[in-house]
């Protein structure tokens, strides 16, 4: 009986190692997975990450550790000492650190890399995602401009990367189509993670007449709430912690992506592709938030247009242009 299944899992084994994947991951009663964040884990971005990692732990599918507000200098080091220490996913953003994440990968090909990146798939093992959530974006954008009464709007970034412009352009797309002849302020801070710049920079926009707040960053539904003017916003649901302020945000459900890399891990078939297309809204990757707090006070006009615009969403018949060049104050 022992010999028997002795026999058996030497070859599954060799099925696996000639499906690519390495056998260190198939002997893993858990996967063991490693995630690398340049910024705090509680940054909106990661935090998305983090949260479908932790889920799949809470499962029991994944041993999760991280290292968290790792310098670009020191991203490579890290890479590697988890690569060594036998993590079979590793997973991170390497906006900033792309030719020193894919030399990574190419020393360790039957570790599996799933980066934050705005560049190709890199054959056998680096897969990228991104957060295409500009359809959500746009449907808060059509929310903003009912809500707006000066018709001026602020939207506060981080960097002017395709990451960013994409989500603003369909925001102010929204906006656009429920409050023609909008004007928007645009800035960005130059930072992932500056809580008091971006505040400051949405208080010159409230100090200009903006009374809705485009809150890509975090800080800028601080100043909203202190000026007592509105905010939309990003990748997570804030209103909890300003329910007078945050009418609706674009969320990014990360769990598609990370629940699809794991089973392709542990499957043995994991390979170099875009995983980008699982934060849209056709596989729950993204979603508009509930109004919560604001139910009631969004036009019903703008509400029914919503719901319109989400079904044909989902149905394939109307689509939310993505727009990667970085977008400017103006009409």
């Amino acid at each position: 009986m022992r010999s028997s299944r002795r026999h058996a899992l030497t070859l599954a084994a060799a099925a696996a190692l000639s499906a690519g994947l390495a056998a260190p991951a198939f002997a893993q009663a858990k996967l063991k997975v490693a995630a690398i964040y340049t910024v705090p884990v509680e940054q909106q971005w990661v935090s998305r990450i983090d949260k479908a990692l932790k889920a799949a732990q809470a499962r029991g599918e994944i041993e999760y550790v991280f290292s968290e507000k790792v310098a670009n200098a020191d991203y490579e080091r890290v890479m590697r000492e988890y690569a060594e220490k036998g993590h079979t996913l590793i997973v991170g953003e390497s906006f900033a650190v792309e030719a020193a994440a894919r030399k990574v990968a190419k020393d360790y090909p039957k570790v599996a890399f799933l980066m934050g990146s705005s560049g190709k798939p890199q054959a056998p093992n680096f897969s990228v995602f991104d957060n295409y959530i500009q359809e959500p974006a746009y449907l808060s954008g059509l929310i903003a401009g009912s809500m707006t009464k000066s018709g001026k709007i602020g939207l506060v970034g981080g960097y002017p990367i395709p990451e960013v412009n994409r989500l603003m352009h369909a925001f102010m797309a929204g906006v656009r189509e429920t409050r023609p002849g909008a004007e928007f302020m645009v800035t960005f801070i130059n930072s992932w993670f500056d809580p008091p710049k971006a505040k400051e920079a949405a208080f010159a926009m409230i100090d200009k007449g903006a009374d809705v707040m485009y809150a890509e960053r975090f800080g800028v539904s601080d100043a909203a709430k202190e000026r007592k003017v509105l905010a939309i916003g990003n990748v997570i649901n804030t209103q909890a912690q300003y329910p007078e302020t945050v009418v609706a945000s674009a969320l990014w459900n990360m769990e598609p992506t990370i629940d699809l890399a794991i089973k392709t891990v542990r499957e043995g078939k994991f390979k170099a592709e875009d995983y980008g297309k699982y934060s849209m809204m056709k596989y729950k990757g993204s979603e508009l938030s509930p109004l919560g707090t604001f139910e009631g006070k969004v036009p019903k006009a703008t509400m029914d247009l919503v719901a319109k615009r989400q079904r044909e969403i989902l149905a394939g018949t109307f689509t939310v242009k993505v727009n990667d060049s970085q977008p400017k104050s103006g009409k």
